[in-house]
């Protein structure tokens, strides 16, 4: 194979290691994705009229099944679209899983609102735990064909670039992402008021739509934090690894360790962590 050749495919590794395979299962299950984009026709409601799936996230969840399974048939699999909705079932789902050996945990289409309005802001989001503890983490935008990958130990990277945390000391100087998930009665009050607090403290909000993503970018500095209530064990592990080997710090919104069970996440640069921290307990919007 000649060098443009490689330059054609360059996420599809060769091997059958941990990383190499969620690389290529989200690489292909992206590609497939964004060549649905616009063309989504049925559409359910898992909780409320935010929170919708698409035929295209059961598809792309069944072809990331296929692949992990072909090469390791005696893991386990944790994907959103095998969980009823609801904050219970997630966390059921979740204890019955989390003490696999081996625990993939997928989102096979993460900003599923955003995809569904064609905005192209969406990821496949692919992790892999051993014993409760995640490993490999890959998060994949297949808009801007950027794949970023960690290994516990190992560091995070994005288009092969080694990725670091942002430089921001303060919560002035810093551009902060928060979220608003599909369960309107109690975690997007909550997140209306971390959004109420935080905006007149920082250089500025964003809310972009995808959980995943956003995780990304503050381990690729392109975000200083990242904090939302009411998230799922899918939305979070991979990128919790990113930020985690970008040198970026990651907890529960009271600043407690994170661990696959936290569903309420501060994400930071790690510099103004305890800044965030504060903020969030002086205006009880923790959620916890």
């Amino acid at each position: 194979m000649n060098e443009h050749e490689n330059e054609k495919v360059p996420y599809i590794v060769s091997g059958k290691s941990y990383t190499a395979v969620a690389i290529n299962a989200a690489s292909k299950a992206g590609e497939w994705i964004k060549s649905r984009l616009g063309t989504v026709e049925q559409l359910n409601t898992k909780q409320s009229p935010a929170d919708l799936v698409t035929e295209v996230d059961k598809g792309a969840e069944q072809m990331i099944r296929r692949l992990i399974l072909t090469h390791f048939p005696d893991h386990a699999i944790l994907g959103e679209e095998g969980v009823e909705p609801g904050a219970e079932a997630s966390a059921r789902a979740l204890e019955a899983a989390r003490e696999e050996e081996y625990l993939w945990i997928i989102d096979p289409v993460d900003g599923t609102t955003n995809f569904v309005h064609s905005l192209p802001f969406y990821s496949v989001s692919i992790a892999l735990a051993h014993r409760g503890e995640v490993i490999v983490g890959v998060i994949y935008d297949p808009s801007r064909d950027e794949m970023f990958v960690a290994e516990k130990g190992k560091g995070a990277y994005v288009h092969g670039n080694r990725m670091q945390a942002s430089s921001e000391e303060t919560l002035g100087d810093s551009l902060v992402c928060i979220g608003f998930p599909p369960d309107r009665t109690y975690a997007q009050p909550l997140n209306m008021k971390i959004t109420q607090v935080l905006t007149p403290q920082v250089r500025g909000i964003r809310a972009l739509g995808s959980a995943a993503l956003h995780l990304a970018y503050v381990a690729s500095g392109r975000l200083s934090a990242y904090c939302e209530i009411g998230l799922n064990a899918w939305d979070v592990a991979a990128g919790a690894l990113l930020v985690q080997e970008a040198g970026g710090t990651i907890t529960d919104t009271l600043g407690r360790p994170y661990d696959m069970s936290v569903r309420h996440i501060a994400a930071t640069n790690t510099a103004i962590h305890s800044q965030l921290i504060q903020v969030l307990k002086e205006a009880d919007a923790t959620g916890l």
